[in-house]
């Protein structure tokens, strides 16, 4: 008996939640991209195991194959959000005026906006990482920063996927940097739902007065990440978040009910120079690189060490 689209759309809305980890939503991706997915009927369910539990390959969800179109009516579900056009008007102002300020200040006109995106998920099977590069696209559009001015990467990423980033003009990474990007220009960073550790590695790779301005991250807020530890593992484990914490510019993005899952505890986050003056002088000398002995649970994929 086969499994009805109406169906499929309900597996695909409960999707929306964290599908990057759990092993029954990638079982539910593999269904949602594969319609001649069938499902035995009730007299073979009773017989025992087998019906009760799809047996996923491990390239199953990896070969799902991105469809181009379901990007593009993303991006029209989300323009048609309120929440959508009130992120547009912030982040122009917030943005495209600084840079534009900042460009004339230095008499150079090539500094504007580059992006860097990490952690997008398998989007080719994932409702919510589809949305999120979605709107990763809406970003660069509204502010003015070419596609091909953006770098991708996450370790989950397919060939296909991969190959339909390249298509749509990203400059696809090869190699896991785990957040430890060194900064030289104004850049955006689009981490969405990313693990703490990604955050602190790359606060880490630029932790100078002078270049954590140029970075603007639009990803899970700094305060919530805070509220959700205990105070002494976020200072011991993620110091250059917990130091950095009461100087950076945090402001909240509204997201509307249905897309909770998807952009929930969202913010833009920047650093503004009279704020990083705040903190003495010995909080920039040599910092030390993070090494999370203590974490058990890291949230990231570290990359392979050669042997």
């Amino acid at each position: 008996m086969e499994v009805d689209r109406s169906s499929l759309s309900s597996i695909a809305h409960f999707e929306l939640s964290d599908c990057k980890l759990s092993y029954w939503k990638e079982v539910f991706a593999v269904m949602a991209c594969n319609d001649d997915w069938q499902l035995a009927g009730r007299r073979a369910a009773r017989r025992g195991k087998q019906a009760s539990t799809p047996k996923l390959d491990s390239h199953q969800v990896a070969d799902c194959k991105p469809d181009k179109q379901k990007i593009l009516n993303a991006m029209n579900e989300l323009r048609g959000e309120s929440f959508w056009m009130e992120w547009k008007d912030l982040l122009s102002e917030r943005l495209l005026s600084n840079a534009s300020g900042s460009s004339e200040q230095n008499g150079d006109v090539s500094l504007q906006l580059c992006c860097v995106c990490y952690g997008l998920g398998h989007f080719a099977s994932c409702v919510s990482a589809r949305y999120q590069l979605a709107m990763l696209l809406l970003l660069l559009e509204t502010l003015q920063i070419p596609v091909g001015s953006c770098c991708v990467y996450d370790p989950v990423f397919s060939a296909s996927e991969c190959d339909a980033l390249k298509e749509l003009g990203f400059t696809v990474l090869t190699e896991n940097e785990e957040g430890k990007r060194a900064v030289y220009q104004p850049t955006l960073f689009y981490l969405m739902h990313c693990g703490k550790a990604l955050y602190n590695n790359l606060l880490w790779r630029n932790w100078t007065p002078r270049t954590l301005p140029k970075m603007i991250i639009i990803g899970n807020s700094f305060h919530g990440i805070q509220e959700r530890m205990l105070q002494r593992e976020f200072d011991r484990d993620y110091s250059f978040l917990s130091n950095v914490i009461s100087v950076c510019d945090e402001t909240s993005l509204p997201c509307s009910p249905r897309f909770l899952d998807v952009f929930n505890d969202t913010a833009l986050i920047q650093f503004p120079p009279e704020n990083l003056n705040k903190l003495p002088e010995c909080m920039w000398i040599e910092p030390s690189e993070p090494l999370y002995q203590h974490c058990q649970d890291l949230e990231i994929i570290q990359r392979e060490t050669k042997s």
